[in-house]
């Protein structure tokens, strides 16, 4: 029986397909595509800015201590809503993680998770991601909309939400870190 070229290289394909659902190279490659296809986040025009009402947000640190948002009264802050197991939200935080390596000091970071401790201490530790991870306390009332994950906000000194951000998103771009550059830059009220 001879095999015509046709038929191997549809094989080869449909070997290749499926690899992306049943083999490591699969995850890698949808960390890969996912990455690829983000896209730089949209800066909401300054007339059309929302305030927050407040900052009063109860959440837990990585330590599991409770603690409030007021602390972040006056700066500028970058929220996003995170979970572990899914594939966008592992996608973007190597982006968060370049983003907090160069801002950490100047901008409050708040990677916020609903997940117990040992699943997200696990993950951390395989991907070496050392940004400060934020638990949310189910019920908590928040003082803006609980996004989605992966789902993002800026928040300027004085409380208005700069980006709000409902996919993936490139949070490594020049055009991010221009933007929190010149946040940083401005003195509260708009002085």
């Amino acid at each position: 029986m001879i095999v015509k070229r046709k038929t191997v290289l549809n094989i080869l394909l449909f070997a290749f397909v499926l690899s992306f659902f049943v083999t490591p190279l699969g995850h890698f490659g949808k960390i890969f595509l996912n990455r690829l296809f983000a896209s730089t986040p949209d800066i909401i025009v300054e007339t059309s800015r929302k305030q927050i009402p407040s900052y009063n947000w109860k959440l837990k640190d990585p330590n599991w201590d409770f603690f409030n948002m007021e602390r972040s009264k006056g700066k500028v802050v970058f929220i996003n809503f995170w979970a572990s197991w899914m594939l966008p939200s592992e996608a973007e935080l190597n982006g968060i993680q370049k983003l907090y390596d160069e801002f950490g000091a100047r901008v409050d970071f708040y990677i916020i998770t609903n997940e117990e401790r040992p699943p997200v201490e696990e993950f951390m530790r395989l991907k070496k991601f050392t940004f400060p991870i934020t638990y949310m306390i189910i019920g908590e009332p928040a003082p803006f909309d609980i996004l989605e994950p992966p789902g993002s906000y800026i928040i300027d000194r004085d409380g208005y939400i700069v980006v709000r951000e409902n996919d993936i998103a490139d949070w490594d771009s020049s055009k991010v870190k221009n933007l929190l550059t010149e946040l940083i830059k401005r003195p509260p009220n708009g002085n």
